[in-house]
């Protein structure tokens, strides 16, 4: 019997970098990169970038399975998804820059279309709860416009697709109990003891 890979060659990685990066420039220029992404590790686990044009559209956690990420973001922005990280450089230098404790706000221009009404204003006010302080998810309904709406908050950060640069770990429940994270708890818990070292 006859081992049929025998006969295949080596990969030559260098030559298919080069093809990559010819085909990422080659999308690109003809506008047809509607989303770039790449990873990078950090304390909290590998971290998947994404952005559009606009800007960073995506950051996940690995609990939340990047290949599904990257589907949902192909149904809901664009199928012309590629592995790009250039376009993601200034964020990722950011991200290193906020885990190493020299950052303390992030300076990326941001695509919010995956978040709407109620949910974008909520965005909107976590943007401003400073490094290393807290809100609880009431005070945050209450700088939103509706006090009544804890619950709705508690969502709109739930369901945040751009945490760490828009800080809902920063939101904690009114007894200072730090609540449920997207990226799960004790990454919650990481970025708090991280921003209370300052």
């Amino acid at each position: 019997m006859n081992n049929v890979f025998a006969a295949l060659p080596e990969v030559d990685v260098d030559a298919n970098r080069r093809l990559h990066a010819r085909l990422v420039a080659a999308a690109d220029g003809a506008g047809l990169l509607d989303v770039a992404y790449r990873t990078i590790d950090s304390p909290v686990g590998a971290l998947l970038l994404a952005a559009t044009e606009e800007g960073v559209v995506r950051v996940a956690f690995d609990c939340e399975n990047h290949d599904d990420v990257l589907a949902a973001l192909a149904d809901r922005v664009s199928p012309r998804i590629l592995r790009a990280p250039g376009r993601l450089d200034t964020v990722a230098h950011q991200l290193d820059e906020y885990f190493a404790g020299r950052r303390f706000a992030f300076d990326v221009a941001l695509d919010f279309r995956l978040s709407a009404g109620f949910r974008r204003t909520v965005l909107e006010q976590l943007r401003a709860i400073g490094y290393g302080t807290t809100a609880s998810y009431a005070e945050v309904a209450a700088k939103a416009g509706k006090p009544k709406a804890v619950r709705a908050v508690g969502t709109a950060c739930a369901l945040n697709p751009l945490p760490l640069v828009v800080p809902c770990h920063r939101v904690v429940r009114s007894d200072g109990a730090a609540g449920n994270y997207r990226g799960g708890t004790q990454a919650k818990l990481t970025l708090l003891a991280l921003e209370a070292q300052r």
